[in-house]
Order: C-alpha cells, then structure tokens, then sequence
C-alpha cells in the first residue's frame, strides 16, 4: 500500500484543519491506520490510531477530545479532524499503515510523505 498525506496548511490558534490519506495499491482497510506528528528538533509522537470505523480508536493525551480519526474504506481514505488547534499541534503530520494495532511508530510498516501544519498564535 502506499500512502498520500494532505491537507495541512497555516492556520490561526483555535481553528481546524482535516488532514486526508490517501492509499493506493492495496486497500486500506486491510491494515491499521496512524497519524504521527513531528515538530521541529522533536522526536515523532503518536496522535491517533484506527481499526475499523467505529471499533478501536485510540488518541494521544495531548489531542483527546480535539481531534478526531475516521476511516471511509470506500475511498480507501482516512481523515484527521483537527479542531481548536494550538501552537503545539504545529507539525509535519505522517499518516501510517501497519498490520497491529499500535501506538509505536516502529510497528507501522508504510508511512506517507507527511503535510505541514502550522498553528499561528
């Protein structure tokens, strides 16, 4: 599978963004999905995972009730909807595909080219 990650951009402090990931090849929703984030001299973090659309989501303390991951596996597509964002969500956001279900980044096995999001505050 490979993945597309968009959607990131410049926005203000408490707006939103949806990033999108488009995979390729073979479907998506074979695997676990991920997006991870890393800021400028940090090492990358975990934000959220997903199994299925409803059964097994899991979200970093730091963008619980802020952000919110979905999956539409007809379009082989998973989303990031990021409200509320602030200057510590600023970032390159990577969307990941892996065969567990897991918040480590080694375990995910294809990883996307990643999009910038900056917060202005």
């Amino acid at each position: 599978v490979q993945l597309q990650a968009s959607g990131g951009g410049l926005v203000q402090a408490g707006g939103s963004l949806r990033l999108s990931c488009a995979a390729s090849g073979r479907t998506s929703s074979n695997y676990y999905m991920g997006w991870f984030r890393q800021a400028p001299g940090k090492e990358r973090e975990f934000v959220a995972a997903i199994w299925r659309s409803d059964v097994g989501l899991s979200y970093a303390d730091s963008v619980k009730g802020r952000f919110t991951i979905s999956r539409d596996n007809t379009k082989n597509t998973v989303y990031l909807q990021m409200n509320n964002l602030n200057a510590e969500d600023t970032a390159i956001y990577y969307c990941a595909a892996s065969t567990t279900f897991t918040a480590i980044p080694g375990r995910y096995n294809t990883w996307g080219q990643g999009t910038l999001v900056t917060v202005s505050s």
